[in-house]
């Protein structure tokens, strides 16, 4: 319930017009939480703020239409919100693109696309919430990465780049904020039902985009550092990290 006393809190969620990213501002404003939906796709966030406006009542989800590889955009789209909802809590980044690339093929133009969406922009908006969530001594950063980034892959070599660089941003952001009360999740999924599994040339453990929220979300209350979702990735993970490189390399995946 909010009072005077107990103001509503706040979240923004980069990538939020669909997969985990919808699923997560969903639950969020569940959970009470005013949403702020950014995205480039205007008629799908327009559908989603009214949902959850429907179902939560008005007030509850704002609109901002963003490309994130626009990033000289990104202050000022940060600041509009910010002014918007009065306060900011939560800053999710979910955005992300994978391109489907041969084990022959070398293309600097799809690696440069991912790299853009994936660790760029993460970086330009996880960056104004860090100044922000330091000045206030309070918040909450999430990184939406993937277990791709634990390891070098042959199939996908500047996807598995882009989640590494931005895991170990995410680490070192929470080394910095750490001291100021702010918390950092890194979120590593395995295969979710999303739009970015139709590039996966094998699934298995496929997961709901809201059972990855939910792990998200209860991530958040309990300010875990780390997590994968669904949990079993954790343990396969780290045997594929300790797998001898001589061996590593011949594998097919």
């Amino acid at each position: 319930m909010t009072t005077a006393l107990i103001p509503q809190p706040a979240a923004a969620v980069i990538g939020a017009s669909s997969g985990i990213g919808e699923a997560l501002a969903r639950r969020l404003a569940r959970a009470g939480y005013a949403v702020a939906l950014v995205a480039r796709r205007a008629d799908r966030l327009e559908q989603i703020a009214a949902a959850i406006e429907a179902e939560h009542g008005p007030g509850r989800a704002r609109v901002y239409v963003h490309d994130v590889t626009q990033t000289a955009e990104a202050p000022a789209v940060f600041q509009r919100l910010l002014a918007d909802l009065g306060r900011l809590d939560v800053l999710a980044y979910n955005a992300g693109r994978q391109l489907p690339v041969a084990l022959d093929e070398y293309d600097f133009d799809k690696d440069r696309q991912m790299l853009a969406v994936n660790t760029l922009g993460a970086l330009a908006w996880l960056d104004l919430g860090a100044a922000l969530f330091e000045r206030q001594r309070a918040g909450q950063l999430v990184g939406v990465s993937s277990v791709a980034g634990d390891r070098g892959r042959v199939g996908a070599p500047a996807y598995n780049a882009s989640k590494a660089a931005l895991n170990a941003f995410l680490e070192a952001l929470r080394n910095r904020l750490t001291r100021h009360g702010v918390h950092v999740l890194t979120v590593k999924p395995g295969f979710v039902d999303t739009e970015l599994l139709k590039n996966a040339p094998r699934a298995f453990w496929v997961i709901t985009p809201e059972q990855a929220a939910e792990d998200i979300f209860r991530a958040l209350q309990a300010r875990r550092q780390v997590i994968y979702t669904p949990a079993r990735w954790g343990l396969l993970m780290l045997i594929i990290r300790h797998i001898p490189s001589f061996i590593f390399r011949r594998l097919k995946f």
